[in-house]
């Protein structure tokens, strides 16, 4: 018997609708920017901030930032289990990959919501 000790008791399907479900999420906020952008082609400061104090674009930002950072892990951890062999290094890489997707996530929301 095989067994994985950094699969943490996931499913591969659950894992492959999660990636979907996070990529359809990073598109609409992509075309929602984009959108932005092209109907504000002279954005400055004001108009940026003024989007960004609308409690429902905080938290649409929020939404899109835990999805990059859950797409980011299930990508990296497949990639990371089917070409690392040596458990020692891919463990090493996915707590890297860990704490750095987690800092990212901290430092997202101390910007978006200013604490």
């Amino acid at each position: 018997m095989v067994t994985n000790i950094t699969n943490f008791g996931r499913s591969g399907l659950a894992d492959w609708l999660l990636q979907r479900i996070t990529a359809v999420i990073l598109l609409a906020y992509t075309l929602f920017m984009v959108g932005f952008f092209l109907l504000n082609p002279g954005v400055d400061y004001e108009a940026w901030s003024g989007l960004f104090q609308c409690t429902l674009m905080r938290i649409f930002s929020l939404l899109a930032l835990l999805s990059l950072a859950a797409h980011a892990w299930i990508g990296l951890w497949t990639v990371a289990t089917d070409y690392m062999k040596p458990t020692g290094i891919r463990l090493a890489f996915q707590l890297v990959v860990i704490l750095a997707l987690f800092a990212f996530v901290v430092w997202g929301v101390q910007v978006l919501w200013g604490v």
